[in-house]
């Protein structure tokens, strides 16, 4: 299995596979919008507006899994993330992360960094960078800023 066997709901419910992603190099996120974290989502969208023409491109996943800090319906968080920090990168449906009812698509990323002693997501904002190929090449902690990780993105360009 890869990354682009993955099919996932979009914020309005429809499924959007991630084979038409192939291609570009990604950074997967599970956000929140209610948590100290949040801020984080100005920076994801600097990351997407310098990168995107050179094939980059931001998937968000709302999880309300911690602390319960991504309240509201898909469409709620939505509009809150664009009003208040002007995303235009996908954001995808509410899902969890961890535990029985985690996503399959987090599943694998875990499983391809972090393996099985330290696979789970400790918090919002958790970053995945993924190569052109759909590599899984690194796990970030949501203390690690997009704007401290430019670098490793701008060496998958």
């Amino acid at each position: 299995m890869t990354l682009y066997d993955f099919t996932v709901a979009d914020a309005e419910g429809r499924d959007v596979s991630l084979a038409q992603y192939s291609g570009s190099a990604l950074l997967i996120v599970n956000t929140a919008t209610h948590c100290g974290f949040t801020p984080q989502l100005a920076g994801l969208q600097k990351l997407y507006e310098t990168y995107r023409e050179r094939g980059f491109e931001v998937l968000a996943f709302p999880c309300n899994q911690f602390g319960g800090q991504a309240p509201g319906t898909d469409a709620e968080i939505g509009e809150f993330c664009s009003l208040k920090f002007h995303t235009t990168f996908p954001q995808f449906a509410k899902i969890e992360v961890n535990g029985d009812n985690e996503s399959p698509l987090f599943t694998f990323l875990k499983e391809q960094q972090g393996g099985l002693l330290n696979a789970n997501i400790k918090w919002n904002f958790t970053k995945f960078l993924v190569d052109k190929s759909g590599n899984v090449t690194a796990r970030f902690a949501s203390t690690k800023t997009p704007e401290a990780i430019a670098a490793e993105v701008e060496k998958l360009l």
